[in-house]
């Protein structure tokens, strides 16, 4: 079966440490934090309370008004990030097939912060039922995809990826492989989340998931250091337009880098714990690499999951060891988390975003806030640490994994 290349050539951010791509982008190669206290909520009784929040933003700078009051925040992050995605690109929308256009959009909750508000203010109320009539609309998981096909036009496939927090690798992967396949020409995709309120923050540190490094939110999320305590949530979106190759060579788009695989497995062990051996991450990244046509030498750079966790950080090292074995050490390996946080299901859209610019800029974003070696991690792998380093980056890996043990992982290589 003949294929077809697909590249990216539009990229949009919203992020804690950037509110536009080239924000993010510097900022992460400055080892930026975006982690301080919690400013959407009361959450001085929390175990946890602070975040990586979105900061300096005004839907109304974007939106109108009252479109902007029909949706979820965490449809307005898309709609952001994927106006600048779309305005990068350099579409001229009458001069495309609307008809092999499509959008798939990712997010692993949804309109949490919607539910929230409607089921509280009804629980507040005298019982008689008094929803908003826009409550569902705004809540669900599709209506970011949507939104964003009525504001563009994009009559293609249409619809969601939720898969925790590999929704948006998820979603990355169908679009590049419908191109791939010759079944459209572009797509938008990506993924946006807006969970940082009382249910988000209370939900995770039930679960006692999140760190409650409270005197020091900014070096909480330390990904591979032996006090790492729990992952920082954080929220945002992330934007790219994926492309069939010869159709951007036609129109002279600018090229960012390309496509050149992805991998979907599963854990199949525990609904929130990581396989101890990291079979499900080592046969990810084994098949993405499989799928790209390309050796294991041929990876320069793997921004991994790491989200700062006890089991998770442990489990995906004996998976880069697993896979790489001795081509390992000549890894750069970071985790962007350590800065943003862990947007869930926009995690692999922004992270897919930094692998994508450290193709083309040739340099790694640090793993900031390391402090301790942690004795149950090689340290003789080059993690990155603290500081970006420079160095050519011919393609790189980008991995995520969900709670449910849903592992998916895309490679992107220089065009």
């Amino acid at each position: 079966m003949s294929t077809r290349r697909v590249v990216v050539t539009g990229l949009g951010a919203l992020t804690p440490i950037g509110n536009t791509v080239t924000d993010f982008w510097n900022n992460l190669l400055n080892g930026v934090s975006g982690a301080d206290r919690i400013t959407r909520f009361d959450a001085s009784l929390f175990k946890t309370q602070f975040a990586c929040e979105v900061k300096n933003f005004n839907p109304t700078d974007f939106l109108d008004r009252k479109e902007a009051r029909k949706m979820d925040a965490y449809t307005v992050y898309a709609m952001v990030a994927t106006s600048e995605a779309m305005q990068d690109s350099g579409i001229n929308l009458e001069n495309i097939n609307l008809d092999k256009a499509g959008v798939i959009w990712a997010s692993g909750i949804g309109g949490l912060d919607t539910f929230l508000k409607e089921c509280g203010d009804y629980a507040m109320g005298s019982g008689t039922p008094r929803f908003n009539p826009f409550f569902i609309p705004k809540m669900i998981a599709d209506i970011a995809a949507g939104h964003i096909s009525i504001k563009y036009g994009f009559r293609g496939p249409n619809y969601a990826t939720v898969s925790a927090c590999a929704s948006s690798t998820h979603a990355m992967i169908d679009a590049f492989n419908y191109i791939k396949w010759g079944k459209a020409d572009i797509f938008i995709t990506g993924g946006s989340e807006a969970s940082i309120n009382a249910a988000g923050v209370g939900g995770f540190n039930a679960m006692h998931a999140l760190s409650t490094r409270n005197d020091d939110p900014k070096t909480a999320s330390r990904p591979f250091d032996n006090d790492r305590e729990g992952f920082v949530l954080g929220e945002g979106a992330g934007a790219l337009v994926l492309e069939e190759y010869e159709h951007a060579k036609a129109r002279g788009a600018k090229i960012y880098a390309e496509v050149v695989g992805g991998a979907m497995t599963a854990d199949a062990h525990h609904i929130t714990a990581p396989h101890p051996e990291g079979l499900g991450a080592m046969n990810v990244m084994k098949f993405a690499i499989e799928d790209a046509g390309m050796a294991l030498e041929d990876v320069d750079y793997v921004n991994v999951h790491g989200t700062s966790t006890p089991l998770g950080d442990v489990a995906e090292v004996k998976a880069i060891k697993g896979v790489f074995g001795e081509h390992a050490k000549n890894l750069n390996i970071s985790s962007t988390k350590s800065m943003t946080g862990h947007l869930l299901g926009a995690a692999g859209a922004i992270e897919a975003i930094a692998s994508i610019l450290s193709v083309k800029h040739d340099v790694v974003p640090p793993t900031i806030n390391h402090f301790t070696d942690d004795p149950n991690i090689d340290n003789s792998l080059n993690y990155t640490f603290n500081k970006a380093q420079k160095r050519e980056v011919k393609s790189a890996i980008s991995n995520t994994f969900g709670f449910g043990g849903h592992n998916a992982c895309i490679m992107v290589k220089k065009a």
